[in-house]
């Protein structure tokens, strides 16, 4: 296994060509999406990229072809950007994009399927239920912790940022508990995840690259008060610990590590990624929680974190992330920049 990142060296912004970065959306992610893309933008352009934001919520993507468009910068999460649609929009106009294929942009997306494909590729993942529309009755809802046991994550599974995410205690009004989590999730989406919580330490590991030339960068550990890894500390607060490097023994950084590339090349991801993880406390199993394929690039966002560690500063990631841009076929038609980032 590989955990070196891509050797830098120089590339001319001018190769890359006239680049789109999209941001902002209609996602409830819309805002977090603001704030990676605006990184991204000013980052590009420092370097002097041909670089201009577009918002899909506010412009039709057909302006990309107008606008003479040679590659864009998928800075969106959330619906309608990371879910496969805004890059089967790409594939149509022949824009070459970053970050995953159509497919797998999808299959991440949705963390009932990612997981439906990490248990028949034998990849540990927390054990869960899901609940389909219709299935949201009092009945069903509340034999999910005799399934699952007590604590349990209720979320909607295919939103990201912590968003519509409930943790289910045992108590007296556990019943209670679990009709308004699902009910806040069903909010976010017609369908419910219920999942099996792993009490232990939340570690993240970025991964940059296609298939066997596919890269694991260093892991962050993240150590939230209260446990609290919520959309508020995640965005907007200075409360949550990161460790980077970790400070986990050696052989379990390796093992995390192999995890976020096996479950990577299982939804057939590429270009960038971000695996999150559970370490269970009592024997120190390491659970895989979701794929992010549009990861975040906010001042507090992971992957800048765990690059900046071996020494790749923020627009050199950038620069890199955008020079791999392409289409899923045919791949005469979206070649990436070979050269790797001054």
């Amino acid at each position: 296994m590989s955990t070196d990142p891509t050797p830098l060296g120089p590339i001319a912004a001018s190769a890359l060509g006239k680049v789109a970065v999209l941001m902002g959306g209609t996602s409830a992610e819309r805002a977090i999406s603001l704030m990676s893309g605006g990184g991204v933008l000013a980052a590009l352009q420092s370097l002097g990229v041909d670089a201009q934001a577009f918002d899909p919520a506010e412009r039709d993507l057909s302006e990309l072809k107008r606008l003479g468009i040679d590659r864009c910068f998928i800075a969106l999460h959330g619906r309608h950007g990371e879910d496969g649609t805004v890059q089967g929009a790409l594939e149509l106009l022949g824009i070459p994009y970053t970050g995953s294929g159509v497919m797998a942009s999808a299959v991440a997306m949705d963390k009932v399927m990612t997981k439906r494909i990490w248990l028949a590729e034998g990849l540990p993942t927390p054990r869960h239920v899901w609940l389909p529309p219709g299935e949201h009755g009092i009945d069903q809802v509340c034999r999910v912790p005799a399934q699952l046991g007590l604590p349990l994550i209720v979320k909607p599974p295919r939103e990201g940022s912590s968003i519509g995410v409930t943790k289910v205690t045992a108590s007296d009004d556990v019943d209670r508990q679990m009709q308004d989590a699902v009910a806040l999730a069903a909010k976010y989406d017609a369908d419910v995840l219920c999942e099996e919580f792993i009490t232990g330490e939340e570690v993240t590991c970025p991964v940059i690259g296609e298939g066997a030339e596919a890269h694991a960068l260093p892991v962050i550990r993240i150590r939230a008060p209260e446990g609290a890894y919520d959309y508020q500390n995640k965005y907007f607060t200075d409360a949550v610990q990161y460790q980077c490097p970790s400070g986990l023994p050696e052989a379990e950084e390796r093992e995390i590590q192999r995890l976020a590339l096996a479950s990577y090349r299982a939804l057939g991801c590429r270009g960038w990624g971000r695996a999150d993880l559970m370490i269970r406390a009592t024997d120190r199993q390491p659970f895989l929680l979701e794929m992010n394929t549009s990861p975040g690039m906010t001042s507090h966002s992971l992957v800048p974190m765990s690059a900046r560690s071996i020494g790749m500063g923020y627009d050199q990631l950038c620069l890199l992330i955008v020079s791999q841009a392409r289409l899923d076929a045919p791949p005469s038609a979206a070649r990436p920049v070979t050269a790797a980032v001054a």
